[in-house]
Order: structure tokens, then sequence, then C-alpha cells
């Protein structure tokens, strides 16, 4: 199985292994996460009919590789519903600085929910470009990120 390390910054100490779900654009936290926490959606699909890489796709418990987010200042609090709902995802992976308002939302999460989720940003456009949907990404407590691609299940496919 080939892989791959990319080195970040820790800004949210944790560490996961999680199947990759990737955002080439900007991600809107609010309307990604609107209508899951509307509706009750337990999968968490993605609600944000302008992010063609992520819309309609489940992202409980995945790990979230983005560049940065974007739109609305209710972002942070977003996270930390999801969180607190046990709906969020295993970890945001930023290629690049964090912004604050997802920062906060992830400091949050891990101060005042018992499901924190790591983050770790500035991986760089060369692990965004790199990471694909599907990928095992393990996250360590360093900020190191490997991406492995998918094991095979029993029938030869990928899992």
């Amino acid at each position: 199985m080939a892989s791959r390390t990319f080195q970040g910054r820790v800004v949210i100490p944790g560490t996961v292994s999680a199947e990759a779900l990737v955002s080439r654009g900007g991600f809107n936290t609010l309307a990604s996460y609107q209508t899951a926490l509307l509706l009750g959606d337990k999968q968490v699909k993605c609600g944000d009919q302008n992010n063609p890489d992520l819309y309609k796709k489940p992202m409980a418990g995945r790990a979230i590789c983005l560049p940065e987010t974007i739109g609305s200042t209710t972002g942070g609090m977003a996270f930390y519903t999801v969180c607190a709902l046990e709906k969020g995802p295993a970890c945001l992976l930023f290629s690049k600085t964090i912004d604050s308002l997802a920062a906060a939302g992830a400091v949050l999460a891990a101060n005042w929910t018992e499901h924190p989720m790591p983050v770790v940003d500035q991986l760089g456009d060369e692990f965004l470009g790199y990471v694909q949907d599907g990928m095992t990404v393990t996250v360590g407590e360093d900020g190191a990120v490997t991406l492995s691609d998918p094991e095979p299940d029993a029938t030869g496919g990928k899992k």
C-alpha cells in the first residue's frame, strides 16, 4: 500500500485515522452543515450546493481536507454543534492557515464537548493536490498527516 506523509502545524492535538473527504475550494461551514442540523441527517450530508466536491456526500466521521473555510461568521458554532451532537468530522486538515472562525469552533469542540476533532493546518498546496476522496488519513500528535490508498476488501475492491 502506497503512502505519503505531510507535516503541518497542530492547532488541536489528537490522533485519528479516517477516510478522506476532499474539498478543493473553500468550505462554507454553515451551508455545508445547515441542512443536516435542521433536519437531523445522521450521515450529515453536505448541503452546500455551491461545493461540487462535497455536495450530498456524507461528512460525519470523515477527515475533511480543505484549503480554507468561507462564509458566515457562525461557522465556528457549526463545528462546535456538530461535534457536540456526535456528528462532526474525524478531523480537519487545512492546506492553508486556519481562519479564526474555524479555529474558534475547533477550540470550543475540544474544550466543551466529548467529541473533539484534531485539526492540522499549513499542510500546503501539494497536500491538497495529492489527497483524494477515500484515502485513509492518519493524523499524528505532532501534525504528521499520512495518506494511504484504501485497503482492498475481501472481494478485491476498495473498502
